[in-house]
């Protein structure tokens, strides 16, 4: 569940973006940060812990920023949620400003798994079956998970498409089992 105060950041943020037509780019370095943020436990902790004081937070967020090349626009913000002690709310602030971002510029996000590594034909085919049925711009995330034994799983939004042969035998036993 996204917080109301990690909307209204991100929302600040994307109109900044917005006006100075970089939605794209103040994404990217948002997500640059975060995922630094979030690969690193002790980073992570000591942004979010209330016991530091700010001014050695933000001497920290220097040294990160440094070593990123982040825009000045991007570093205020990143300054900005430490200033008010919101930097915790980091990744839901970016989950929130790349759907605004992704409504706008009519695009979506999927996920597809499946049980071996798609060829670069299968992966085009199911990029433009997802753009004709949503009508937008899909990016299209692949991740391999064996356990589905073959088939594949897509979710688009809040939306699960499962053609797994894991799913469909599992659908197969519960019917069985209700036929006895």
């Amino acid at each position: 569940m996204i917080s109301n105060i990690a909307k209204r950041y991100a929302r600040a943020f994307f109109e900044i973006a917005e006006e100075e037509k970089k939605l794209e780019q103040y994404y990217r370095e948002l997500n640059l940060f975060s995922s630094v943020v979030e690969k690193n436990k002790d980073l992570k902790g000591f942004l979010a812990n209330p016991i530091f004081e700010q001014e050695d937070k933000k001497k920290v967020l220097e040294q990160v920023i440094s070593k990123l090349s982040l825009s000045p626009m991007t570093v205020n913000f990143l300054k900005l949620l430490i200033d008010k002690k919101r930097i915790d709310a980091l990744a839901d602030i970016e989950s929130c400003y790349r759907q605004q971002m992704d409504e706008v510029l009519k695009k979506l996000s999927a996920t597809v798994k499946t049980a071996f590594p798609l060829s670069e034909e299968m992966l085009a085919y199911v990029k433009s079956g997802l753009e004709k049925m949503t009508g937008k711009q899909v990016d299209v995330t692949v991740e391999t998970d064996q356990s589905l034994l073959g088939g594949i799983m897509i979710g688009v939004g809040d939306t699960l498409y499962d053609g797994s042969i894991k799913s469909q035998l599992n659908n197969m036993r519960n019917l069985l089992g209700e036929a006895r």
